[in-house]
């Protein structure tokens, strides 16, 4: 990330990272500050990098297990410093599969979800999360967008404190 790459936009915090390292990097600083009950939930088109994003959050929540998109498997569960439930709900229909799922167990429980294609699941996400939205940048291959959307007071406040870090990083 370079100087000018993190831009507040009211609430929103939107991050441009120049690789998948650095798109890794942001998640692992993020994760540092994530707590028990945590719902993050990743948009974005096929490649966008949700899946590096996770991969970032769980390095930075100590897990050593490679970490891969649960797209066959829908779930996929990670020790760390604590547990990460990681949903790809792209093949679902819509909500109603998500309740075969358990999800409230996940959604309320002890651990962090993250939920990759969660706007395909809408209805049934938690109405406090942290919405991360990732586009590629037209003009080049590797070029990301973040857009980090708070939703409550716990995920603004987390915000505030991955805006201090990524600042301390530039």
């Amino acid at each position: 990330m370079n100087e000018g790459d993190l831009l507040g936009v009211a609430n929103n915090l939107v991050i441009k990272t120049n690789s998948p390292l650095e798109t890794r990097a942001l998640a692992e600083a993020m994760a540092k500050l994530l707590m028990p009950g945590d719902v993050i939930c990743l948009n974005g088109d096929l490649g966008a990098g949700k899946t590096a994003f996770s991969q970032g959050v769980a390095a930075g929540l100590g897990v050593k297990a490679p970490v891969t998109s649960p797209t066959f498997t829908l779930i996929n569960e990670y020790h760390g410093r604590m547990p990460i439930f990681h949903f790809d709900v792209y093949r679902l229909d819509g909500s109603e599969q998500m309740y075969d799922l358990g999800y409230e167990e996940y959604f309320y429980g002890e651990g962090i979800c993250l939920i990759e294609w969660a706007e395909r699941v809408q209805e049934v996400l938690p109405q406090e999360r942290l919405d991360v939205f990732i586009s590629r940048h037209e003009d080049s291959e590797d070029l990301r967008e973040i857009k980090l959307i708070p939703l409550g007071e716990r995920y603004l406040l987390l915000l505030e404190e991955l805006s201090n870090l990524v600042h301390i990083r530039n």
